[in-house]
């Protein structure tokens, strides 16, 4: 069983920058992809970047070129790095990892909730 653990969330003003980690069971840098999902108020759940188990990464149009995520195997730990943040960043985020977590999957934007290991969600407010 997959456990996530994410930290890092919190206030950020326009433009600024936060990074959330995600620390994951080891096993699942050696087999899966992992991703990062966030939430806005009233809207749906945005999967927005997926790297896979070989280090190829993926963004949704709306943080490309702004968001980067990354992992550390031997940290045994997954990243997203923001930057020039905007107020429609607001939202819960997740770190998640296919279910299960067989060698070379990756996490797509049709995978359900049945499909997926996720970690605990945590808030990023985006100010002026």
């Amino acid at each position: 069983q997959v456990h996530l653990v994410e930290s890092g969330g919190g206030s950020v003003q326009v433009g600024g920058s936060l990074k959330l980690s995600c620390a994951a069971s080891g096993y699942v840098f050696s087999r899966c992809g992992m991703a990062w999902y966030r939430q806005a108020p009233g809207k749906e759940r945005e999967l927005i970047s997926t790297i896979s188990s070989d280090g190829v990464t993926a963004y949704a149009d709306s943080v490309k070129g702004r968001f980067t995520i990354s992992q550390d195997s031997e940290k045994k730990t997954l990243y997203l790095q923001m930057i020039n943040v905007k107020i429609s960043d607001s939202a819960v985020f997740t770190c998640a990892a296919p279910y299960p977590c067989v060698d070379g999957v990756t996490i797509t934007p049709k995978a359900g909730d049945d499909d997926i290991s996720w970690g605990q969600w945590t808030q990023v407010n985006v100010s002026t």
